[in-house]
């Protein structure tokens, strides 16, 4: 599942450094997270980074995705050239 940044976000700047995808991004007023960027951190860590570090939790579940769709898409990212 690609995760979403909710309206209780306070623009900390802190979730975006840690997201191994670069799919966080500065949206119109507060954070967002591109979902065909999203793995929830599959292949990376055990757990979505970006609500480790959060400090208000207003990071939730976007998209439904398996474990395996998850991976899969890391694949493709991965293998975009630079």
């Amino acid at each position: 599942m690609s995760l979403k940044i909710t309206e209780e976000c306070i623009n900390c700047d802190v979730c975006e450094p840690v997201c191994p995808n670069q799919a966080i991004y500065m949206g119109e007023h507060i954070y967002e997270i591109n979902p065909d960027l999203c793995t929830e951190c599959q292949g990376h860590y055990d757990e979505p980074q970006c609500q480790v570090f959060c400090p208000v939790a207003c990071i939730d579940v976007g998209i439904e995705e398996t474990p395996e769709a998850l991976l899969k898409k890391l694949a493709h990212i991965q293998s975009k050239p630079i």
